[in-house]
Formats: C-alpha cells, structure tokens, sequence
C-alpha cells in the first residue's frame, strides 16, 4: 500500500535564481514534491552538492544531479516502502559509496530522502511532522520559536559588515502567532528607522530577507536593533542573535576583521565583552570551522548565558558532532539536511546533540525554496528553534506561514527558550 511506484527529478530555481533540484515521488496515494536548497556561506566539511559545470547557468547547473536519481536511484527504489526511512536512506549511501555523496551528489540523494518522508506521511494520512516525530523518537510535537535574520552582512549582502546575520529572537512570546507578530512588526520599524537615519538604499534586501544597509561596524545594527525592538513595544521580549560566519574572513592564522587582522583570543574577548553589554543569547561560528581551541574558549566563558552555535564546525556530522562534544567546543548545533544529505543521518545529529544536552536550532539555506520541509522538521523533532530569514521573501515567509498553519490546525504549543 504504502510502494514507491516512481520517482521523477527536475532542474528549478532557488531564490537566488540559481538551479537547484526538485524530487517528484508518486505512490498510490497521490504524488508529492520535495526541492533542495543551497548554501553561499558553506563549510568545508559539508557533504557535496553536485554542480554540472561549464557554462550553462555559469557552471551551478544540476543536470547531473537530476539524471543520476532518474536513471539510477529511481530504479533502484522503485516498489520500496517508503515508510522505511532508514532502509530507503541506507541504500541511497550505499548507492554513492563516498564518504562525501560526490558520485551521485548530496542534492540528489537529499531530494529523495525529503520527497520519500512526505510521500511516507502521506500515505499513513498524518501531517509531515508527525512522520518525523515518529522517526527522531521525540515525545512531543513543538512549535519553534523563530530566528528572525533581519541585517544581513557577509556573504548574504554587498555591504561592507563581516558578521554575517543579526537576529531578532522573540523569547518572551506566548504563541507562534504572537512570536511571528513581535518580529514582524520590529522588521517594519527597523526598516523605518534604516530609511530615515540611512536613506533609500539601506532598506535593500540581502539574500535571505533582511536589510542591507552600508555599515561596517558590528556594533551599529546591535544598536539598531535594540532601538527598533524597544520603539516597537517590546524591549526585554525580544533578544539577540548573531551569525559570525568567521570562517568567512579567516586566512592564514589571523581573523581579517574590520580592517585589521586579529588573533583568536581578541577576538574571543571582543565576543564576551558584546555578550555582557547587550542581550544577545545566540552566537553562531564565532570562530572557522578548524578553530575548536577558540570555540572551547568562549563557551567556557560565556556558554550559561548565551548559546555557542556551531554550523560550518559541525555541518550536521555525527563524526563533527562527537568530536565538538569531548571537546566541549559548543553548546547547541544548527541543523542542516543538506549538509549531511539525508533525512535519516540529520536525525542521528539531532538526537547526538541532544543527548549531550545540547540546545538545537533548525535552518534553512541562504538559497531557499517555497518548500517548507524544514518547519515540519523543527516541529517534528521539538528542538525550539528555528532559523528561516526574514519576514520577507516567499522562500522565508512559507516557513513562517506555515507554522502559523500549524499551530491553528493541531493547537500545537510554542517552546520555551530555556
């Protein structure tokens, strides 16, 4: 009841305009659809995303990608049951044979594994999340609170700021609807705020929906931030985030920031003193994704007060992961499917995170699509956190509504941040 009867790739468009790829699977129940992002800021530990080459879409076509799940694993699934996630995961890996998924290509076999979940939940007549909650073993289905990235710097924009995100985190909601209205009526002041002190062109947009306004000091959009939230009524309800991205400006033994090159151990200090000014509980990749000495450093520092979140340091590995935790290197992961390629290996991640006592945040890709897998994902898996840009761009926004639909629909509670 519940057999692949077929699967069908196709070549699309992220929200870059640059082609990515999108998985039909079809059983008796009906078809369903699942597309792959992809990342600019990208750790070099993720697995591989398979790139065509040349100069059709200057080199980033998936054709490959697309031809090697309907010529080679189409056939192979074909007649699975695509309730078994692990099976049908298992086999994709075994199809590749590297460690990395750089014969078939991570976008492909991720493209499966997401369109097998959903057409898995379809046929047992229960929403994604619930099918991921069966999967992960989690006990409860919860609402994640939104990571709102409203100033974009780094490789998300083209200004001249070198931490990549600053974050809005509605920690004093009560609801999603309540966590989504707090963001977005800040986003709207802020945006005010930018145009008036600023002029026109500091309200364009980066990558993933926030401002981009020409600044280069890291502590005017804190700055901002904290005025837009306290002018939109809701000073001490909405807390700070911020993407550091610093394997983005590290070269050669030194942090090239702001102008200057600086060692990790300023760097450290230029965190704990941010950290004890200004309310900011979450600091993402502070440090390149080989510097686990800086990460332990400052989580040892500052890691009850804020957490230290590692993405191109642990790039959803189970390996990277383990690793981070002897070593006491972070304290919370950003979750991220197409870093590792499948469904199944992502949960292993999460459930290794959390056995360490670890907090977890999902995410999107700067390169998105309208597929809101990842809210069903947040849900599912009960983590309480979840970053999906702005409170703009459809590729954002469907995220966002869609967790809106959920909470309507299953009356599902909003998590708490600690």
């Amino acid at each position: 009841m519940s057999k692949l009867l077929s699967l069908h790739a196709r070549e699309i468009l992220d929200s870059r305009g640059n082609p990515t790829i999108e998985v039909a699977a079809t059983t008796q129940y009906g078809v369903v659809q699942a597309s792959v992002p992809s990342g600019a800021s990208t750790g070099k530990y993720e697995a591989c995303e398979l790139r065509d080459g040349g100069k059709r879409y200057n080199g980033l076509g998936v054709l490959h990608a697309v031809k090697n799940v309907n010529q080679i694993i189409a056939r192979k699934l074909k007649g699975v049951d695509v309730t078994k996630q692990v099976a049908i995961d298992q086999l994709l890996c075994k199809l590749d044979k590297t460690n990395d998924k750089h014969r078939l290509g991570a976008n492909a076999i991720l493209g499966v594994s997401l369109a097998c979940a959903k057409a898995a939940a379809l046929c047992n007549g229960i929403p994604i999340f619930k099918h991921v909650m069966s999967l992960s073993g989690a006990k409860k289905p919860l609402l994640p609170i939104p990571v709102f990235n409203v100033i974009n710097g780094g490789a998300h924009a083209g200004n001249d700021l070198d931490f990549q995100e600053f974050m809005l985190i509605p920690v004093g909601a009560k609801t999603f609807g309540e966590a989504l209205q707090m963001g977005a009526q800040t986003y709207h002041m802020l945006k005010n705020m930018l145009r008036e002190s600023y002029g026109k062109t500091a309200i364009n947009l980066g990558d993933e929906g926030g401002f981009a306004p020409q600044l280069k000091d890291h502590r005017e959009p804190i700055k901002l931030l904290l005025a837009a939230i306290e002018h939109a009524g809701y000073d001490g309800k909405i807390k700070l985030g911020i993407d550091c991205a610093a394997s983005q400006f590290y070269q050669k033994g030194l942090y090239h920031f702001e102008g200057r090159g600086v060692s990790s151990e300023a760097l450290k200090n230029l965190y704990t003193d941010l950290v004890e000014e200004f309310p900011i509980v979450s600091l993402e990749d502070p440090f390149s994704e080989d510097d686990l000495d800086g990460f332990a450093d400052l989580t040892q520092i500052i890691g009850k007060k804020c957490q230290v979140v590692g993405d191109d340091l642990l790039t959803t590995s189970v390996q990277r992961i383990h690793k981070a935790v002897q070593k006491r290197a972070c304290n919370a992961l950003l979750l991220k499917p197409n870093q590792v390629g499948t469904l199944t290996e992502a949960l292993e991640a999460y459930q290794v995170a959390s056995k360490a006592n670890w907090k977890v945040m999902a995410s999107h890709r700067s390169g998105e699509t309208n597929d809101p897998f990842i809210a069903h994902l947040a849900t599912g898996i009960g983590c309480g956190q979840l970053k999906a840009g702005a409170l703009a761009r459809g590729e954002r926004v469907a995220k966002y509504n869609e967790l809106l639909y959920l909470e309507e629909c299953y009356h599902l509670r909003l998590a708490s941040w600690r």
